[in-house]
């Protein structure tokens, strides 16, 4: 593929620690070392970051002075992020924009903005979400408003990918039956990956305290109620049992009181926040891993935690059965009695030695691999680029599709953004900016538009 110049665009990013962040940077990472120029658009982190940061390798990051209001997301704005994309993507003559998270405001704000500067558009979904409470119900329709813009959806997933199909309301009539739905051909699979060689498995022998560590955000979406309920009957069943908790969020309190209650302050250590760099330092410490999370698109934690050699127990839920062979992890259902069976099926396979850490490592080091998953990301860019691209006319009558109420103000906003992008384009002449002097051709666009005709 010849290269071209990609935007990332996403609430999550550095300094903020976690799957998405990882992600994004990996990804970049491995896009540039491929040959092409990478750029992350996100918002600022005050009080100082904010403007232009550079990041290793080459990587550059737009700190837009917007303040997230919650989890790290942006309230959705629509026009106000409009005028500062337009320069950039003109500056630094961006091809493509890539979006991540459906709790992104920037990301789907770049995809109904990319269309006006004829930049195409692909939108990664990284997370599960329901369709019953009203945070999911306002997400979703955020969501699909901007995926009837998008030109490529990723999923890291199969079970992400159903329910991103649902949520966003991906279907098209289908050709073999005109009264029928299918999936729109332009949603892909493409898992993380992680670097095995930053998840090297301990080379000390096994203690006979078994350490059981659970890391990760501490909200109710990871499970932590479901945590607090059992690590008590998990630590009065088995004495020779600890447990290393690491990670910070609102439930913490909640596993301070229970640590508290039941007297285990020497068997419970909490380690606060952790950052990406030492993960493996606190994975090697134990034997098992613990996750009780009630949804997870793919589990990213898991994937290293095995990679360092760990033995996994998690709950059902989700894309974790896709992540690992069935050797390597326990299984249990959503509920108490159910994962202290899995913990206590884990505790005996690790005491009778029958998990070998090297082996799973080496076994991790041939399935997930970033070189593989940009390659792939690659081709869905290149799918890109051959597709037609969306007229205006095209784009109002998808939109139209979201519902009688909704359908009509989302169409309403993608006029009124067409005419502040015009008013733009005349207040602030292209002319006027200035451009980014580098060795990436202009024409490379123009080139994929023509092959594409």
């Amino acid at each position: 593929m010849k290269p071209i110049s990609i935007a990332m665009i996403t609430d999550f990013f550095h300094p903020n620690v976690g799957g998405v962040e990882n992600h994004v940077y990996m990804l970049s990472a491995n896009l540039i070392r491929r040959g092409h120029k990478v750029i992350v658009i996100t918002h600022s982190h005050q009080p100082d970051r904010v403007g232009v940061r550079w990041l290793v390798p080459s990587l550059k990051v737009y700190y837009i002075p917007f303040v997230p209001i919650a989890s790290s997301a942006t309230l959705p704005e629509f026009l106000t992020f409009l005028p500062y994309l337009r320069t950039i993507l003109i500056r630094e003559h961006i091809h493509l924009i890539h979006s991540h998270a459906s709790l992104s405001s920037l990301g789907h704000e770049g995809i109904l903005h990319s269309h006006l500067l004829g930049v195409r558009s692909v939108f990664t979904d990284h997370s599960l979400f329901g369709f019953d409470d009203a945070a999911s119900i306002l997400t979703n329709k955020l969501m699909a408003g901007s995926l009837k813009n998008v030109d490529a959806v990723i999923c890291v997933s199969h079970t992400g990918r159903e329910n991103t199909v649902l949520r966003g309301e991906l279907f098209e009539k289908s050709d073999t039956d005109p009264d029928g739905l299918s999936v729109r051909d332009s949603v892909y699979v493409i898992p993380n990956a992680l670097v095995p060689e930053r998840f090297q498995p301990s080379p000390l022998p096994p203690s006979e305290i078994i350490t059981i560590i659970v890391l990760g955000r501490l909200v109710y979406r990871k499970g932590i109620d479901l945590l607090v309920a059992t690590v008590p009957r998990i630590c009065q069943k088995f004495p020779n049992v600890r447990f290393l908790i690491g990670g910070d969020g609102p439930k913490l309190i909640d596993i301070l009181q229970m640590r508290e209650k039941h007297l285990l302050q020497d068997r419970i250590q909490l380690l606060g926040p952790v950052r990406h760099n030492d993960v493996r330092s606190i994975l090697v410490q134990g034997a098992i891993y613990m996750n009780t999370s009630l949804t997870e698109s793919f589990g990213i934690a898991i994937l290293e935690a095995a990679c360092a050699g760990l033995y996994v127990v998690s709950t059902r839920v989700g894309g974790v059965p896709e992540i690992l062979p069935e050797d390597m992890i326990s299984f249990a259902n959503p509920d108490e009695d159910d994962v202290c069976r899995a913990v206590g099926e884990a505790i005996q396979i690790v005491a009778e030695g029958k998990h070998d850490p090297f082996r799973a490592h080496e076994l991790i080091k041939t399935f997930y691999d970033w070189d593989s998953v940009a390659g792939r990301t690659e081709a869905v860019y290149e799918a890109v680029f051959k597709s037609p691209q969306m007229e205006l006319w095209e784009r109002m009558k998808r939109t139209m599709q979201l519902g009688l109420f909704a359908g009509p103000i989302y169409t309403i906003i993608l006029i009124v953004d067409c005419l502040f992008f015009l008013f733009l384009e005349w207040w602030m002449p292209r002319e006027d900016i200035d451009f980014v002097r580098e060795h990436w051709k202009q024409d490379i666009f123009e080139e994929m538009c023509q092959e594409a005709r």
